[in-house]
Parts: structure tokens; C-alpha cells; sequence
């Protein structure tokens, strides 16, 4: 009998059940030109590209990148790491993992990906732990997809969906939204292909043969009219963004773009310079919505500081594509934060999967600054090198650790030295002492290196940006 509530009374509603999914990774093993076994895989072999690397040895050190013949080598993903980063990925999707199985094959069965019999098996086991859904950590053709659907009997997800799921998912803003659901569209519109008996013809019988529209062209061409609806929308939101930018540039302002992979700080190292109170969180894309603050660097100079989405390996180029309206933050920076976890083994690997996300930017060549976060994650064998290459003032290289503070005043006197926006020199003045307002601004904007006293007015020399130094051109002397 149903549970009796007394009048006046109220339920708790109940927390929505977590879906249990069954992961499944899978590994092609490729031959190289010697007949050995690799495990190279397409985005492994693009980041190498895209960053000039040569695949990395066994037992290279952490955080740090090797070298073969003069290029600098990157340890890959290997399957357990990328079937872990899959783990995560769910998991940020709010799913329960119940099973997982990796799969090896020295080539990809066109029909299934993995084959009809090891599905078979994962059917079974999939079965035995009553999961809800499939999650393959690797992209399915429409037509794969179906075929595995129809042998497990279960949803079959990919990685792209995955990610789009949780772009979903996380996206706060109109702006967020509309991109997120373009990238979605995108995705779905190769996949309505098929679907059994609810894309037949409109009508059916006696009367309806002929030059009928079927269903599937009819949701074909509802998906095309939304697809140009957001794109329309998003095109709003990209002239309102240059608008916005457009003022801020009319100030000798520089904009600093934080990039990275996801996890990797990014939000916490914002929020532990710029005091904002951004989402901090261990959940991969915790960051959607690009968000703007500003910063004083020791220069007294004033930057804006951009915190934007994570990179992924094998980022959906759809993502990347809608997303262009907010990384145009990225491409219009004057200088790039790309931010690593020094704490992981595939530090190097992450920063060339970055790469090339850079590299569709446009924005490769834009200057950059390296920031090794997590050091206090580190063992302290490892801290102790990074702390000794620190030391050696690479030009290149700060290390940090955002949620200790340490390495952070070291950041910022290195960004304040990139900066070319609103340059810094060094200036001696003499202003009466009745200019209270204009000694005040000095006060608050330019770094005073000595103060005198004489005749009713106040002998000051002093370092500050151009823009200050502007406004009391009239009291510059000598």
C-alpha cells in the first residue's frame, strides 16, 4: 500500500538516480615502419604534430619533457591513462560507474569498432552489473553506433557526446547555452539517419505514395532552420562581445587569456590573483562561461585577466567551432597563461593537446607564458628539481601552486615584464602641493622611488606607465 502523509505535511523530494554506465576503452595497435606494435593513436599523433615532439621513453621524469634527436619527446596517453580520463569524464556527466572493459585490436572493425563477438561479452557483462548505458572512450560513425545499439540492447554513447553532455550540462549563460547547443546539432544531424520505423514515410497506403516529404527530411530541415537560428543568435553575441572589447581596447589595457587542459587550475589560480570567487572543482569543464577580472601588476599597471574553458585530447571540433564567439578572448590576448598540472605524468602530452586547439585559434603564435601549477602535489625529490629550475630564471617557466599562494608574486613580476601595452619608465617630477588629486593618483598608480620637499612643492621620481605619465606631463622636469 502507498505510504500515507499526513495533511499539512511535506516529502523531501527524492535526489534523481544517478545513470549506471559500463565504460569501454578501446586501443588500436598500429605497426611502424620497423614491423614493431605501437599504440600510436590519431590525437596522439597530431598533438606530436602539432608541438614538434617525437614520442616519449619509459621512465621519463614528471612533469618535464625528453629529448630525441633534438626534439623534444611527450609521453602518450596510454590506454588505462585515457580509459581513467574517461572514468572522469563520466563522472563529471553525473554518472555511476559500474564496469568497465579495454579492448585491443590491431585494427577497427568498420561495422562494430570492436567486433560482434567482444560485444557479445560486453553485453554480458553490461547486463550483469544492469548499467543503463555505454560509454566508448572513442568516437562511433553513425552506422556504428546503431550496430552496437542493436547487439547490447542498451544507449551507446561516445566521447564527443560525452563531452557535449557535460558542456550541457555545466553551461550557465544564454551565451554557453546557444553554443553548446549549436555544437549539439551539428552532431545530431548525421545521426537521424536510421532510426527505425519513425523515419518512414510521412504517410503510408493507398493515396500517399509519390513526392512525399519523408520524416527523416522533414527533422533534417527542422535541425538545418535551428542551426541557422543559433548560429544567427550567436553572431548577436560575438558583435555585442566586440563591441565590448572595442571599448576596453580604446584603453591601454592588455587582456592576459588563461588556457590549459582541463583540471588543470586554471579557475583556481584566476580566483588566487584576481580575488574572484569563480567555481573551483575537481570536475573536468567546471568552466564554461568566460569570465573577465581585473589585476594590478607590481608596475602599478592594471591588465585584465581572462578565465576560459579547458582543452581536452581530442576536443570536438564542432565544440571548437561554436565556441569561437568566447575563445576569441584567447586569439585578441596579448599574452597566454597556458597553465599545466606539473603534478601529472602527461603534463607534456596535455600541453601539446592544447597546442592544437591554439593552432585552429590562430593564436599559436601569440606570446606566451608557461604556468607549472600543483607543485605542492609533487613528491619531494621532484619539488626540489622544479624548485632548482625555478631558481634559474627560465624565461619561459614559472612554477606555482595557486592553492598554496607559492610562485605567485614570481608570476605576476614575469607577466608584468611581457606586457607591452602601456610601457613603464621612469620619470622626476615636481608638483606644487596644492595638486593633492593629482599627487593621490600618484600614490595609487605608480611606484615612488623618492620624495622631497622644496618651495611649496613636491620633488618626486617615480616609475609608472605611459597613461600616468600622460596626465602630469606638465610637472616632468630634467
Amino acid at each position: 500500500m502507498p505510504r500515507r502523509v499526513p495533511l499539512g505535511s511535506e516529502v523531501a523530494p527524492r535526489a534523481p538516480e544517478r545513470e549506471r554506465a559500463f565504460l569501454v576503452g578501446v586501443e588500436i595497435r598500429t605497426r611502424g615502419r620497423s614491423g614493431t606494435k605501437g599504440t600510436v593513436t590519431a590525437q596522439a599523433s597530431a598533438a606530436r604534430d602539432a608541438a614538434g615532439m617525437q614520442p616519449a621513453k619509459t621512465g621519463m621524469p614528471i612533469g618535464a619533457a625528453g629529448r630525441s634527436n633534438g626534439k623534444p619527446s611527450i609521453p602518450e596517453f596510454d590506454a588505462e591513462e585515457s580509459l581513467a580520463e574517461l572514468r572522469t569524464l563520466a563522472e563529471s556527466a553525473g554518472a555511476e560507474v559500474v564496469g568497465e572493459l579495454l579492448q585491443r585490436r590491431d585494427r577497427p572493425d568498420p561495422a562494430t569498432l570492436i567486433g560482434a563477438g567482444k560485444l557479445e561479452e560486453i553485453a554480458g557483462a553490461a547486463a550483469s552489473v544492469n548499467a543503463d548505458v555505454l560509454l566508448f572512450d572513442h568516437d562511433l560513425s553513425p552506422s556504428q553506433q546503431r550496430n552496437i545499439e542493436k547487439i547490447v540492447q542498451r544507449r551507446v554513447i561516445d566521447r564527443t557526446q560525452l563531452i557535449l553532455d557535460i558542456f550541457a550540462r555545466h553551461a550557465r549563460t544564454r551565451e554557453g547555452q546557444l553554443q553548446v547547443e549549436l555544437a549539439q546539432l551539428h552532431y545530431m544531424l548525421p545521426r537521424l539517419t536510421g532510426h527505425g520505423i519513425e523515419m518512414s514515410q510521412l504517410g503510408g497506403g493507398i493515396g500517399t505514395r509519390g513526392p512525399g516529404e519523408t520524416k527523416l527530411e522533414t527533422d533534417k530541415r527542422k535541425i538545418a532552420r535551428r542551426v541557422r537560428h543559433v548560429e544567427g543568435q550567436i553572431e548577436n553575441v560575438r558583435r555585442i562581445r566586440t563591441q565590448q572589447r572595442q571599448r576596453r581596447e580604446s584603453a591601454p589595457v592588455a587582456t592576459v587569456a588563461l588556457v590549459g587542459y582541463t583540471n588543470a587550475g586554471k579557475s583556481t589560480l584566476f580566483n588566487a590573483l584576481t580575488q574572484a570567487k569563480v567555481l573551483e572543482s575537481s570536475r573536468m569543464f567546471a568552466t564554461l562561461d568566460p569570465t573577465i577580472r581585473g589585476v594590478v601588476l607590481p608596475s602599478k599597471r592594471k591588465i585584465l585577466m581572462s578565465d576560459t574553458v579547458g582543452f581536452i585530447r581530442n576536443l570536438p571540433h564542432t565544440l571548437v567551432s561554436a565556441f569561437r564567439a568566447t575563445l576569441e578572448e584567447v586569439q585578441r590576448a596579448s599574452l597566454i597563461l597556458q597553465v599545466s598540472d606539473a603534478s601529472s605524468r602527461l603534463s607534456a602530452e596535455q600541453d601539446a593537446q592544447v597546442e592544437i586547439v591554439l593552432k585552429e585559434l590562430e593564436a599559436e603564435k601569440k606570446p606566451r607564458l608557461r604556468v607549472m601549477n600543483k607543485i605542492d602535489l609533487l613528491d619531494d625529490e621532484v619539488a626540489l628539481s622544479l624548485r632548482a629550475d625555478a631558481l634559474r630564471e627560465d624565461s619561459k617557466t614559472v612554477y606555482v601552486s595557486a592553492t598554496e599562494g607559492t610562485g605567485l608574486d614570481r608570476l605576476l613580476l614575469r607577466i608584468d615584464a611581457m606586457i607591452e601595452e602601456d610601457p613603464v619608465s621612469r620619470v622626476r617630477l615636481s608638483i606644487p602641493q596644492r595638486e593633492g588629486k593629482m599627487l593621490a593618483m600618484l600614490e595609487a598608480k605608480s611606484r615612488i622611488h623618492s620624495r622631497k620637499y622644496k618651495d611649496g612643492a613636491v620633488e618626486l621620481e617615480i616609475e609608472a606607465p605611459a597613461s600616468v605619465v600622460r596626465r602630469v606631463g606638465e610637472w616632468v622636469v630634467g
